[in-house]
C-alpha cells in the first residue's frame, strides 16, 4: 500500500527530466526532429539563453556570484537569474543527474521561472541549470558546488540529451514533469509505468514521487506518499491529501523554504510542455525551409518557392501549439486549489495588464487554472522568435478561434472558451501583444 512517507531521501530533476537525446532519425522515432544536423545545429549553434548572458557577465566581471556556506551558489544564482524563492518544488524520487543523493528524507529542490529551472541537491556536487533560448530550445548547465573566483556554467554536451528529446518532449531539447511510483528509497517502480504530466493530466495522476503542499479538496495525487508494492491498485493517497506542511514527512529546515507549493507544480506543468511546442514549432518550420531551399537549387526552382508539404508541416505544428496554448482538454478541477508558499500571489504580480487590470497571469483556480485561458508564455522571448511565417499562421488560427463567439464552437478542441473567455483573451491580447493586434487589424481591413 503507498503511505505517508517518512523519513527517506528525494530527487528533483526527474521531476523536470531535463535530458535531450543525442540524433535520432525520423525513420527511427516518428516525433523526433534532427536537431543536430542544418539547419537548427543544436550543439554548435551560438546561443543567447538567460545563463550564457549571466556566464558572460560573469566572464567580464560586470556582475558576481556569492557563496553561501549551506547553499553553495543557490541563493545568488536564484537573484541573479531573477527565480523566486517561492517557486520551491521537492522531489524526491530517484529519477535525475544526482539521484544518488536524493532520497525521501533528502528531496531534491527545483526553483523556477518562465524560462529557467534550477535545481539543487543537499551536499551536491553542482547546482543544475535548464533554460530556454530563444531559438535552440531548451539548454543544460551544472554549476560545480566549490568555492572559486570565476565560477563557470558548463554546458552539458550530451547526458542530458538521452531523456530531454524523445516524444516526451515533443521530440526537440525539452522539458518534462513525470509522475511515477516511488519506492520506499525514491527508486520509481518503473514496470508500473510513468506519467508525464500536463494541464489535461488527471490530478488523481499526478505528483508522484514529489512532496507537495496545498489545499485541493476532494481530489487526490499521488504525491507525498510511496508505493511500498510493485501494485497500483494499493495506493491510498488520504495520507498525503491536503498537506500545509511537510514537517512531519521529513525535516525541512536545509531547505530555502519549507513547501513544495501546489500552484508552482500546477504551472510548472503547464509550461513545460508550452516550450516544448513553441521549440517544436520552431524547429519544424526550419527544417522545412531547409529542405525547400535544398530541393529549389536543385531543381532551379524561385529561391522563395515553398512547397505545399511544407505549408501543411508549419501549419500543424502551429495548429497544436495553438491548442495548447489555449489549454485544450484542461484538467477541470472539481474543488478549489491553493498553494502554501506565496507562489500565485508573486506569479500573479509579474503580469502584462490591460487597461481594465486584466492579465493572462491571473489565476482561477476554482474550476480550471488561469481565469483567461491562454498561456502567459505567448509573452516569452521564444515564442517572439518562432519564425515570421509560423507567427502568421498561429495569430490568424488564433483569431478564427477567438472571434467565433459561440459557445459551442464547430472546432470541439474549443468548446472549453466561452464567448466571454473569447473576447476577454482577445481585448488582453489586443492591448499587450503588438503583432496580435497588428494582425488583428489587417484581418479587419480585409473583411471591410
Amino acid at each position: 500500500m503507498m503511505k505517508i512517507m517518512p523519513t527517506h531521501r528525494i530527487h528533483t530533476w526527474g521531476a523536470v527530466w531535463l535530458f535531450v537525446l543525442p540524433l535520432v532519425t525520423n525513420s527511427q522515432v516518428n516525433a523526433q526532429l534532427d536537431f543536430e544536423g542544418a539547419p537548427i545545429n543544436y550543439a554548435t549553434a551560438p546561443v543567447h539563453d538567460a545563463v550564457a548572458v549571466l556566464q558572460q557577465k560573469l566572464d567580464k566581471d560586470e556582475t558576481s556570484l556569492n557563496w553561501d556556506d549551506d547553499y553553495g551558489w543557490l541563493p545568488s544564482v536564484l537573484e541573479q537569474l531573477d527565480v523566486a524563492q517561492s517557486s520551491q518544488l521537492l522531489v524526491f524520487s530517484k529519477t535525475s543527474l544526482q539521484l544518488r543523493r536524493i532520497m525521501p528524507n533528502r528531496p531534491r529542490a527545483l526553483y523556477f521561472n518562465d524560462e529557467t529551472y534550477i535545481g539543487w541537491v543537499q551536499r551536491g556536487d553542482v547546482v543544475e541549470v535548464s533554460t530556454v533560448d530563444p531559438e535552440q530550445g531548451a539548454i543544460f548547465y551544472t554549476l560545480k558546488q566549490q568555492i572559486t573566483a570565476s565560477p563557470k556554467f558548463v554546458r552539458d554536451r550530451g547526458q542530458c540529451l538521452i531523456c530531454h528529446a524523445s516524444s516526451r518532449t515533443k521530440g526537440v531539447p525539452g522539458h518534462l514533469v513525470r509522475s511515477v511510483y516511488p519506492s520506499r528509497d525514491g527508486q520509481p517502480h518503473f514496470g508500473l509505468g510513468t506519467i508525464t504530466t500536463d494541464h489535461a493530466t488527471p490530478f488523481e495522476k499526478r505528483f508522484g514521487g514529489w512532496y507537495v503542499t496545498g489545499t485541493h479538496g476532494d481530489m487526490r495525487h499521488l504525491g507525498n506518499a510511496i508505493a511500498d508494492d510493485n501494485r497500483k491498485d494499493s495506493i491510498d493517497p488520504e495520507p498525503g491529501a491536503n498537506l500545509a506542511n511537510l514537517g512531519r514527512l521529513f525535516r525541512t529546515s536545509p531547505y530555502l523554504q519549507p513547501t513544495s507549493d501546489l500552484v508552482a507544480m500546477m504551472v510548472l506543468e503547464h509550461q513545460s510542455q508550452m516550450h516544448n511546442l513553441i521549440t517544436r514549432a520552431s524547429f519544424e518550420t526550419r527544417r522545412a525551409k531547409h529542405h525547400d531551399a535544398v530541393m529549389n537549387a536543385a531543381l532551379k526552382r524561385p529561391k522563395d518557392y515553398s512547397s505545399d508539404s511544407t505549408g501543411r508541416r508549419i501549419a500543424s505544428a502551429a495548429h497544436k501549439l495553438v491548442e495548447y496554448l489555449l489549454f485544450k482538454d484542461e484538467f477541470r478541477l472539481t474543488s478549489p486549489v491553493a498553494g502554501t508558499s506565496g507562489f500565485a500571489d508573486e506569479f500573479s504580480s509579474r503580469g502584462t495588464r490591460d487597461s481594465k487590470g486584466r492579465s493572462l497571469r491571473d489565476f482561477d483556480l476554482q474550476t480550471r487554472m488561469f481565469k483567461y485561458p491562454c498561456s502567459f508564455l505567448i509573452y516569452s522571448e521564444a515564442f517572439d522568435a518562432l519564425p515570421s511565417v509560423t507567427l502568421d499562421v498561429i495569430y490568424s488560427r488564433l483569431l478564427e478561434i477567438l472571434y467565433d463567439s459561440t459557445e459551442s464552437a464547430d472546432d470541439d478542441a474549443f468548446a472549453h472558451l466561452s464567448r466571454a473567455d473569447r473576447i476577454a483573451i482577445r481585448e488582453i491580447l489586443a492591448e499587450t501583444k503588438p503583432r496580435f493586434r497588428a494582425r488583428m487589424a489587417a484581418v479587419s481591413q480585409t473583411a471591410h
